[in-house]
């Protein structure tokens, strides 16, 4: 999986802020707010990563317990793919 071209991610008064950008903008009008877990999500899989792969990195980055880990990366991926974020 991996987040499609066309998204950038910027701190914004604190806070991380996922915008579309170019055509994106186009099929997105609005703006998305991540946590330091979601931002961290969203970096790793700005390359092709599997999930198992995310699960392992969260795990190595935040001291959580891996059936924690791979809901909340199952979770993050399939907002993610299910709003067309993700690839």
């Amino acid at each position: 999986m991996k987040i499609k071209k066309g998204f950038v991610i910027r701190s914004v008064g604190g806070e991380n802020v996922v915008v579309p950008v170019g055509e994106m903008s186009k099929n997105f009008h609005g703006m998305i707010n991540l946590n330091e877990t979601g931002k961290f999500l969203w970096d790793f899989f700005s390359q092709e990563h599997t999930l198992e792969e995310g699960v392992t990195a969260l795990c190595g980055e935040y001291d959580v317990d891996s059936s924690i880990a791979e809901k909340d990366v199952t979770r993050f991926m399939e907002t993610l793919l299910s709003n067309g974020f993700a690839d």
